[in-house]
Formats: structure tokens, C-alpha cells, sequence
């Protein structure tokens, strides 16, 4: 391990340790509605939009109530962004005369961006025109996360024994005093360190070759921001952040890496301070950070060792860095992909598909837990899904009704659970197998053996868990495709959001009661390692058949200098 991915890895998960405090209370003070810097400037313009919507800061609703004005209004913003990409050639702010999107193409990109997984089945720099990029793209990159953000927010007042509020004005206080705040600052910050922001057209440069190269430019910078703080992912261009007019330097890498998890970790703080639990905040902190550098370590030792069969031929002593960025090293690269699969951002700065297979086991981990941090709001919701039913599980070992923050939980509450839990793996799981069985879905695979299989169970894994990366060697662009991962956005981003919300609404309005000397703590260091165990025993249970058949069938061949062709 070399001293640079050192001082990487302590800069970026030390920033993020000292920023989760400061950024929880920011964050807790804006949604109890107590005073903030912010407020003068940003006052009148929410009082504004709080008029136009027939809402006050103190409305509420019921969880029915919440749900569908989640549901409906992302359903508004997809519809309008599949209309404009289907007109994008007669649209403005197009200097190199992109045309209309096909209908495939709309239905799956206005899908992906609108359940905040922004799966790129298109190349940026060559499909879309600025006016998508920044009126289209990068507008559903600051609304939806900030609905996500919401409906955490309203499952945590739920919890707390407060009412769930009110989703348009969650809404409107996430986008003016978190993202746009932090949109403007780091956006400043990549401009001064390089990344363009531009609505000038493309540059064409005459090489020494005596050839012409088109040189992509756009407002990057902008896009940049909001792509990492609202856990978007999906690229400006075709290369994402291993662009360098994406990604120019070390520090915009590290920088992005922060701006992934600044939000999604201080949500656990923020948890902490609705609830008066601050220790059980700093628990579940613990076990999505003890699962964050498990992937970590997945990830950057076996590339650091190299591929076991180059080895053997004596060609490389160094690390496997085919396919990674070489300007950041293996420790830059691979702080880099933990964070986007563990915060669900999707970005990449190299190809995932030049990974070795355990490395890809660590992705898939990320994917399938869909709570190592995760998105903001979201990422928690799912750690307390896994929360509750541990406590629901210690409770049958013991014969007790379980209790979690002094109400109890029953039939309903589990079952509400209990279903937003198993949604996840049915998506990927019924995905993936009906691309296998399927011609259609055969045909965009490009690897062969294990690998391949793979490739089908990332897509369906990454759309089910609205994270929106790709291995890289799959048609994701054919109908099948754009079709059948669009569907599973959808579903996998509302469904169990919708009954996580339920669930909270239903603990709202039970009665607390007591804790005795028979009340499981959940602060505590035992509690820790429960529910570690448990996030680990049910996730292994569910998805280990499939991974056993590829990435750890691939690891096992390989290691035999088994090769396929």
C-alpha cells in the first residue's frame, strides 16, 4: 500500500468523519424550522413557492397522502422529460444538431433519471444537446434526489412521534438549503480546479497528425456537483469521471468522493437528533462503515495484487491497473468505486468490467444492500429496514413482542417490511432470469461464461438499487433492455419507499411503551454485531446461489488460469 492511497483514504474518510456532525444539525435545524444562515436569502423564495402551492411550513400528511404526492409528482417530472428528449432536435441550446431521441431510449433515460439512478444506456457528448443536459438531466438531478431526501425525512418523523409533514415543502427546503447550497459551492470549486462550465460549442482541434478531434465541452462543472451530492451518477459524458474534463485531477477526485457521502452520512446523524437516539445513530454509522471498508479492502487488494494469471507468466509485479484510472493510482480508483457503489451514486472513474471477479463481488454487495450509507434519506430508510427486522427476528429467538424506540412492532409493521425487503431481490433476481431465458436478452451480453452472467445480474442489480453504473459489456442500449430496466427503476425506487412510509406512520401512532430490564438496547456494541450478522445472514441467504454461479464461479477459474474466449 503505498503512502498516496494512505493519505487518500484518510482524507476522504476523515473529511467525512469531522463534516457528518455539522452537517447533521445543519440539516436537523433547516427541517425543525429553526433559524440558519441561510435564512434571509432564502426566505422569500420558499415562502414564494409555498403560495403557488397552497402549502404553510407547518402542513402535514398522512403517509397515504405523502406516498402518492412522491409518486405523482416524480411521475409529472418523467413525463415531461420524456416529452422534451423526444423533441430535443427542435429545442434550443443544440450548436451540434443533436436529433430527437427514439422512443426506447426516452422511456428508459427519462426512467433512470427520474428515480434518481440516471442508467445511461446513450453516450452523452453524442446524444444529447445542452438544453437536455442542463434544463432536462441536470433538473431531475436536483428534484429527485431531494424526493428521496423527503420521504426519509417523513419516515424518520415518524419514528420520532412526530407527524410526517408535508412532501412539497421537504421538497422545497432540501433544494434551497442543502443542494442548491452545496451545488454552488463545489460547482465554484471544480471550475477553479479545471472542469469546464460552458455553453460554447464543441471544440474542433487540428492534431499533429494532420487529423481533426472534437473536443466535448458543456456546462460540466454544474453537472459535476449535483451528479455526486444528490448520489445521480450519471455522467456528462460517455467516460464519466474517468473523463478528465470530468474528473481533471486528485483532488476533484477526492472532492467527489466527499460530495457523495457529505449527505447520506450526516442523514444518520440527522436520524440521531429527531429521535434524541445519538448512540444508536453512531451504531448504525458503525455497521455501514465496518461494511464500507470490507468492500474497500474487496476492492483494493486483489486489483493491487494483480491478475493471478499475468503473474504466473511474470509479465507484472504491479497492481491490475488495466482499465482503472492511472492518473489516481489503485487507492484513488478504488475509494472511488467503493464510495459509488456504497452511497449508490453510479458514477465510475474506470470501467467496472476490467475488474477481477472479487472486486466485482464488493460492487455487487454495494447493490445489494442498498444501505452502506446509501442515498440520502433512502440509504437510511433501508438501514432501518434492516433494522427492524432484526429487532422482529431477536424477538422470536427470545418470545417477546420486539420493540424498536419505545413502540412495538407487530404483524403489520413486519409485513410492511418484510415486503419492501424482498422487492429488492425479486426485481434483480426475476430480471436477471428472464434475460438469460430470452433471445433478446442473450444478445446483449458480449462476454462469455460466468462474466457474462455477470454483466446481466449487474444491470438488473444496479437498476433495482437506483444506483445506475454498468459493468460495461452489456447492449444496454437494445429494447430489451431499455425496456426491462426501465421497469425496474420505477418499481424499485416507489414501491418500497411507499410501504417504509406506511410502516413509520403506523409506529407514529402507537403508544410508547416503557422500557424494562427485558427491552433489547439497540446502542449498543453487541447490538452492533446483530445486526451486522443479520444484514450479512439474510443478504447471503438471498443472493449467494447467483453470485456463486458468477462472480465467484469467475474467481475459481481464474485462480485455475482458466481462460474465456
Amino acid at each position: 500500500m503505498t503512502v498516496s492511497t494512505v493519505a487518500t483514504w484518510l482524507v476522504v474518510i476523515g473529511g467525512l468523519l469531522i463534516l457528518l456532525k455539522p452537517m447533521g444539525i445543519y440539516m436537523y435545524k433547516v427541517f425543525t424550522f429553526q433559524p440558519t444562515l441561510l435564512d434571509r436569502p432564502m426566505k422569500p423564495l420558499e415562502n414564494g413557492i409555498f403560495r403557488l402551492l397552497h402549502v404553510t411550513r407547518d402542513s402535514n400528511m398522512s403517509a397515504v397522502e405523502y406516498g402518492i404526492a412522491f409518486v405523482l409528482t416524480n411521475m409529472v417530472w418523467g413525463i415531461m422529460a420524456y416529452t422534451l428528449l423526444r423533441i430535443q432536435g427542435l429545442l434550443p441550446f443544440n450548436p451540434e444538431h443533436f436529433g430527437n431521441l427514439s422512443a426506447g431510449l426516452s422511456f428508459n433515460t427519462a426512467a433512470s433519471f427520474v428515480t434518481n439512478t440516471n442508467w445511461q444506456a446513450y453516450s452523452g457528448e453524442n446524444t444529447m444537446s445542452y438544453f437536455s443536459q442542463f434544463a432536462v438531466l441536470q433538473f431531475l438531478q436536483f428534484v429527485t434526489p431531494a424526493s428521496g431526501a423527503a420521504a426519509g425525512l417523513a419516515f424518520v418523523r415518524g419514528l420520532s412521534g412526530r407527524k410526517l409533514g408535508n412532501f412539497f415543502v421537504d421538497l422545497t427546503l432540501v433544494l434551497t438549503r442543502v443542494l442548491l447550497p452545496l451545488a454552488v459551492i463545489f460547482g465554484l470549486l471544480f471550475v477553479a480546479l479545471g472542469v469546464p462550465d460552458t455553453l460554447a460549442p464543441y471544440l474542433h482541434l487540428h492534431t499533429l497528425a494532420g487529423q481533426t478531434q472534437v473536443v466535448p465541452r458543456g456546462p460540466i462543472a454544474g453537472w459535476e456537483a449535483i451528479e455526486h451530492l444528490g448520489q445521480n451518477g450519471g455522467g456528462f459524458t460517455n467516460a464519466n469521471s474517468a473523463n478528465p474534463l470530468e474528473n481533471p485531477s486528485a483532488l476533484t477526485n477526492i472532492l467527489q468522493v466527499i460530495a457523495m457521502g457529505l449527505v447520506p452520512v450526516a442523514f444518520f446523524y440527522l436520524f440521531g437528533l429527531f429521535t434524541g437516539k445519538k448512540r444508536l445513530a453512531w451504531t448504525l454509522i458503525a455497521v455501514a462503515g465496518t461494511l464500507y471498508l470490507a468492500m474497500l479492502a474487496m476492492i483494493y487488494f486483489p486489483e493491487a495484487a494483480g491478475n493471478p494469471i499475468v503473474n504466473a507468466l511474470g509479465l507484472s509485479g504491479h497492481a491490475n491497473m488495466v482499465g482503472k484510472e492511472v492518473r489516481f493510482g489503485m487507492g484513488g480508483t478504488s475509494i472511488f468505486e467503493t464510495s459509488t457503489m456504497a452511497f449508490t451514486t453510479g458514477s465510475v472513474a474506470s470501467a467496472h468490467d476490467s475488474f477481477l471477479p472479487i472486486p466485482g463481488l464488493a460492487f455487487f454487495i454495494g447493490m445489494f444492500l442498498n444501505m452502506v450509507f446509501g442515498g440520502k434519506g433512502v440509504g437510511l430508510l433501508n438501514m432501518l429496514m434492516f433494522v427492524i427486522l432484526t429487532i422482529f427476528l431477536m424477538g422470536l429467538m427470545v418470545g417477546r413482542t420486539p420493540e424498536f424506540l419505545g413502540k412495538k412492532i407487530e404483524a403489520k409493521e413486519v409485513s410492511l417490511t418484510a415486503v419492501a425487503f424482498l422487492l429488492h431481490p425479486l426485481l434483480i433476481l426475476v430480471g436477471s432470469a428472464l434475460a438469460v431465458a430470452t433471445p433478446a436478452g442473450i444478445a446483449g451480453v458480449f462476454n462469455p461464461g460466468p462474466h457474462g452472467l455477470s454483466e446481466i445480474l449487474y444491470g438488473f442489480a444496479s437498476a433495482a438499487a437506483n444506483n445506475g453504473s454498468a459493468m460495461g459489456g452489456l447492449g444496454a442500449a437494445l429494447p430489451f433492455y431499455e425496456i426491462a430496466l426501465g421497469i425496474v427503476v420505477i418499481i424499485g425506487r416507489y414501491a418500497s419507499v411507499v410501504a417504509m412510509l406506511l410502516v413509520g406512520e403506523s409506529l407514529l401512532h402507537k403508544k410508547a411503551v416503557p422500557q424494562t430490564s427485558g427491552t433489547m438496547r439497540t446502542d449498543t456494541p453487541l447490538f452492533w454485531g446483530i445486526l451486522l450478522g443479520s444484514i450479512v445472514i439474510l443478504n447471503a441467504l438471498t443472493f449467494f446461489p447467483i453470485m456463486a454461479l458468477g462472480p465467484l464461479a469467475e474467481h475459481y477459474l481464474l485462480m485455475a488460469h482458466h481462460l474465456f474466449a
